[in-house]
């Protein structure tokens, strides 16, 4: 017996923690069967979605199965769709199963539609795929005492009781109806999943400490399991130090509230505050408003990259978070946010859903202002997908929600927003990600800003001055795209263009060590002789490279960057102070400064190269 658990991933730097749960939890021991002796039976394959449909066809063909499980979900529906009409070509004997959020609150009409699908392991699957195990090998062990196969019973009366047998196994959806709904899982008897790191070099690695949440938001699924369970603390440990000791990259913690147990997250932030290896990021998804000064403190203590925090605001209107049955004090979140950023040590990943009940086009602006005044490292304005199962769900007509009937069931326009909105909406978004959430133009966007009555028009005006040039069908390479936020600035602010060349050079070369120079920064030939004098000075006294002492000066130089600048470009607060000057820069401030980017240095935090400002007298 040979049961496939197949995960279609979104990405390759993805993995799937359901079916190498199911995997764990099948190897358990019990009084029927020793330790990993179920788990013998079980192989797991993972793909993409970017992978071609018979690629993956041909590759679970080459397993041949018994049984194959499909771990469904928003992103790989569709693809899992078409594997499952073609599967039964290649491989008629096999059974087909699925499981996951996606088919686990629509199984009547999937079966009904699929009526090759064996039936749905419905909600957690481990006990159950585990139960499923055994009936399929007690069927072998059957079929081996009458010297018949499992094929031929299949098709026999000892079939029929194979069938029967599923029946009572609870937690499934079959085509005959739903059997027992089977009880939550104690989360403390799955088994730990990463005993081999090799499965999952250059790979995000996912842990999960808790299920469920606290919190019933009609727009996500983690609302319909409404008891919180929680990991024991210290097998949570023990794991834990297996991630820091192996020095995984990084951790993503998929508990949906992780900071709901003000005790719980105490003991694993001190735990990796103590234990840090100075490598590992870990990522928890937090409500901030519930967030304890006490919890604030010890995040403030971490090592600058340790941590990473996702927050779901989703809007600010009142209305809305009511609509969607949030509780929140936005208040509060954003004095959470500001305390944290205090500390220059945490990155923070801060959420919009475009879409929701009551907010229209000039209200969700309102929402992205004050959003995006928080200065998180991330800003994702995501748009509304109405989840099969989810509450929102059931109320898409009283809301006017019109939404695509396949994955991923996004928002097309609602009763206060437009579909001319939404797509303009679209148009911000890709902006937000291009120039906000790159991290590239960190300097720039602040001093531009106030040009404009707020972000939201800031980056309105910016999507249409892209679709005014067609660059959203032809969409510019990254250097390119500093020329555009250059030609975009001098279209908006144009007396304010000479700081605009300085602010995007600082910030390109924040980033990287350029070779090819940008065609609006200055011409170095003319300050060749001072940076060259710069250098061959380090070489003897290494004031400002002391990391560089097995390097030359030309060396140094190559691998470090000296900018000249007319404008105190890398401290936007003294730009703000001067930039309301009218003159020439290049004779009317005579403080030109050069800035040396140490790129051995980086912030953990945004990657850029530590700068020093070296020199404060004319060239001439």
């Amino acid at each position: 017996m040979l049961f496939l658990l197949a995960a279609v991933n979104a990405k390759y730097i993805h993995s799937n923690p359901a079916v190498y749960s199911l995997r764990a939890y099948a190897g358990k021991e019990s009084a029927l069967y020793p330790k990993n002796q179920l788990q013998k039976q079980v192989q797991i394959a993972e793909y993409t979605i970017n992978q071609n449909m018979q690629d993956i066809l041909a590759d679970i063909y080459s397993h041949k199965p018994d049984a194959v499980g499909f771990s469904c979900y928003i992103w790989n529906w569709t693809l899992v769709q078409e594997l499952i009409t073609e599967l039964p070509k290649l491989l008629p004997d096999t059974d087909i199963w699925l499981g996951g959020p996606q088919v686990s609150y629509d199984g009547e009409r999937i079966l009904a539609k699929y009526p090759q699908v064996s039936g749905i392991m419905v909600g957690e699957g481990e006990a159950t795929f585990r139960e499923l195990l055994e009936i399929y090998a007690e069927s072998e062990k059957a079929a081996s005492a009458d010297n018949s196969s499992a094929a031929e019973m299949q098709d026999g009366d000892s079939g029929s009781s194979l069938r029967d047998r599923f029946r009572s196994c609870a937690g499934l959806y079959l085509p005959s109806g739903p059997t027992q709904p089977r009880e939550l899982i104690d989360m403390s008897s799955i088994p730990f999943l990463y005993e081999n790191l090799e499965l999952f070099s250059n790979r995000i690695l996912y842990y999960e400490t808790s299920r469920g949440c606290p919190y019933r938001c009609s727009y996500c699924l983690s609302s319909v399991d409404k008891s919180v369970r929680f990991r024991d603390i210290s097998v949570v440990k023990k794991e834990l130090q297996f991630f820091l000791d192996n020095q995984v990259k990084q951790v993503k913690f998929v508990d949906r509230t992780f900071n709901c147990r003000h005790e719980h997250v105490m003991e694993i932030w001190k735990y990796l505050k103590e234990n840090d290896n100075g490598v590992t990021n870990f990522h928890f998804e937090i409500t901030a408003d519930i967030l304890r000064e006490e919890e604030i403190a010890l995040l403030r203590q971490m090592r600058p990259g340790l941590v990473q925090l996702e927050i779901g605001v989703q809007s600010v209107n009142p209305a809305t978070i009511s609509a969607i049955q949030r509780v929140m004090n936005v208040d509060r979140l954003e004095r959470t946010v500001a305390a944290i950023r205090q500390g220059n040590n945490i990155h923070q990943h801060l959420d919009l859903i475009a879409g929701l009940p009551f907010e229209d086009y000039e209200s969700f602006g309102k929402s992205f202002d004050r959003v995006y005044r928080m200065r998180p490292q991330q800003l994702q304005l995501g748009f509304l997908k109405v989840l099969k199962g989810s509450a929102m769900e059931r109320k898409a007509g009283e809301y006017g929600l019109c939404y695509l009937d396949r994955p991923p069931y996004e928002v097309l326009y609602t009763d206060w927003l437009s579909y001319e909105e939404v797509l303009r909406l679209k148009q911000i978004e890709e902006m937000v990600e291009i120039y906000y959430n790159s991290s590239q133009y960190t300097h720039t966007l602040p001093f531009l800003e106030r040009a404009f009555d707020g972000p939201f028009a800031m980056f309105e005006a910016m999507a249409l001055y892209f679709q005014e040039k067609g660059y959203f069908v032809n969409s510019p390479a990254r250097v390119y795209r500093y020329e555009l936020l250059l030609d975009f600035a001098g279209e908006k602010d144009g007396e304010n263009l000479a700081v605009y060349r300085e602010l995007l050079t600082f910030d390109l070369y924040l980033r990287e060590n350029a070779k090819s120079r940008p065609v609006f920064a200055k011409d170095l030939k003319e300050y060749k002789k001072e940076i060259h004098d710069f250098y061959k000075k380090e070489e003897q006294d290494r004031a400002y490279l002391p990391d560089y002492e097995e390097y030359d000066w030309k060396q140094m130089e190559k691998m470090t960057h000296m900018e000249p600048f007319c404008y105190p470009v890398w401290d936007v607060e003294k730009l703000f102070e001067i930039s309301g000057q009218k003159g020439n820069p290049e004779t009317d401030f005579p403080q030109e400064t050069f800035v040396l980017f140490d790129y051995k240095k980086r912030s953990p935090l945004t990657g850029e190269a530590e700068t020093c400002p070296i020199k404060q007298e004319r060239h001439g």
